[in-house]
């Protein structure tokens, strides 16, 4: 029986013909996510997207017939103009018929084409050059997902599984211990007894003799069959928990009084984007929110980026909060930690000296990076001139004496939303950040 399923391919489901075409318009595609991210806002950006690019990326090489030379048969509907025997003129070339990329004076032209990426075709290619810059695997943690492993064989499953190799080597061994006549003997006998029926002088015992052995051969190869079911065996799998790797981001804030709205808008776009990208790494992420002014306490999503507070600026407080949190919760054996810092720079003269200590001597060694954005107001609303000419902060000049090429330590300027991916994307590029760099519009 031959059963044939000619119902149409479900919405959504022809995957392969879509992976091939993203492939194929894979860099204008890119060019469209990068655009339709900055036009985004960061909460939406776990959800799909509707892109356009241009006809011309989606164009296939094609098979046609030349306009020029051969013989062509055509069949058509009669008509009182043509007779038979009549030649039919060439039709006039040029782009006078209505088609082409000619631009119009009322400005019309071909569509754009359109389509819908998925949440996870849209993730993969907004985080595709992007990395972790020490993506390490310290105490694996069991997690839902099981790995299936070869073990062994067995004498049932499925079809697929089934071990050809294993199973007609069984049915060697076994044809051979039960001495099974082979099809080579069967056929001499059959030659032998043709030959002796065809002499004139034939030896009728000899011919008994041969007919008999010959038939007992034959019983005897249908009793032992050539595969028997004691011969069959299939590839044995068994689940193994799949480990995944744990990692804890912690998100440090200033919330004293000089953090305007527009600062911790900044500093919140930056954590989620962060939060998104450790997402695709890492199968666990906790998230940690410290926020401070004179004094530091961990608090949840809400009180961290709503929650008013009014006090001087100490950033020691968060990293000390920050090293005994990581004592108490997050062995460093256990755990991959990442830090983020939102800042707008400001901090007591005094406490320059115990900030670099802590983060220099006991945050970086435990962290696999860690990562200082100073936000600012925005150069739009400011009065010309005056954003290009800030001194550096008191936070930006205690920070510089750290970075360096062996510390898993960056800082970066923000002052703008467009400026938070092209920073993101500095951060966290593969060919690694360059350090101590303001972002430009």
């Amino acid at each position: 029986m031959i059963i044939v399923d000619r119902r149409s391919n479900p919405k959504g489901k022809s995957l392969a013909n879509r992976q091939r075409f993203i492939r194929r318009a894979k860099e204008q595609i890119l060019r469209a996510v990068n655009g339709a991210s900055s036009n985004r806002r960061i909460k939406d950006m776990e959800s799909g997207a509707d892109i356009s690019i241009p006809t011309g990326g989606i164009s296939e090489p094609t098979f046609h017939r030349s306009g020029q030379g051969g013989i062509r048969d055509h069949v058509v509907p009669g008509n009182k103009e043509f007779m038979e025997g009549d030649t039919i003129a060439k039709p006039p070339g040029g782009g006078g018929a209505g088609r082409g990329n000619e631009g119009s004076p009322d400005g019309g032209g071909e569509d754009e084409f359109r389509f819908v990426l998925t949440r996870e075709e849209f993730m993969d290619l907004f985080m595709e050059d992007l990395e972790l810059p020490d993506l390490a695997k310290r105490k694996l943690k069991a997690a839902d997902a099981v790995l299936w492993q070869r073990a062994g064989y067995s004498v049932s499953g499925s079809p697929t599984n089934l071990n050809l190799v294993r199973t007609m080597r069984n049915s060697l061994s076994r044809r051979i211990a039960l001495k099974r006549p082979k099809s080579e003997e069967m056929l001499a006998l059959e030659a032998e007894i043709a030959e002796l029926e065809a002499q004139p002088g034939k030896d009728p015992d000899r011919l008994m003799e041969l007919r008999g052995l010959l038939e007992r051969q034959v019983l005897r190869a249908k009793r032992i069959p050539y595969i028997d079911p004691i011969d069959v065996r299939y590839n044995r799998f068994t689940p193994i928990p799949k480990p995944a790797a744990q990692a804890v981001m912690f998100c440090l804030m200033d919330v004293s009084g000089s953090m305007t709205e527009h600062m911790k808008d900044l500093a919140k776009r930056f954590f989620m984007l962060l939060y998104l990208f450790l997402t695709r790494r890492y199968k666990q992420v906790e998230v940690v929110f410290i926020r401070h002014t004179h004094e530091a306490e961990e608090v949840d999503e809400d009180t961290f980026f709503h929650s008013t507070e009014t006090g001087g600026t100490m950033v020691s407080t968060a990293l000390e909060e920050m090293k005994r949190i990581i004592k108490e919760r997050y062995p460093v054996a256990d755990w991959n930690i990442y830090g983020a810092q939102a800042s707008d720079g400001d901090n007591t003269t005094s406490d320059g000296g115990r900030t670099a200590a802590l983060l220099e001597h006991d945050l970086l060694p435990a962290c696999q990076y860690y990562a200082y954005v100073e936000v600012g107001s925005d150069p739009d609303s400011m009065p010309a001139g005056f954003a290009t000419h800030a001194r550096e902060t008191d936070l930006w000049r205690t920070y510089k004496q750290i970075t360096g090429t062996e510390t898993p330590f960056v800082m970066k300027k923000v002052r703008h939303r467009r400026e938070i991916y092209p920073v993101f994307r500095e951060l966290f590029a593969r060919d690694g950040a360059k350090q101590s760099e303001e972002a430009t519009p």
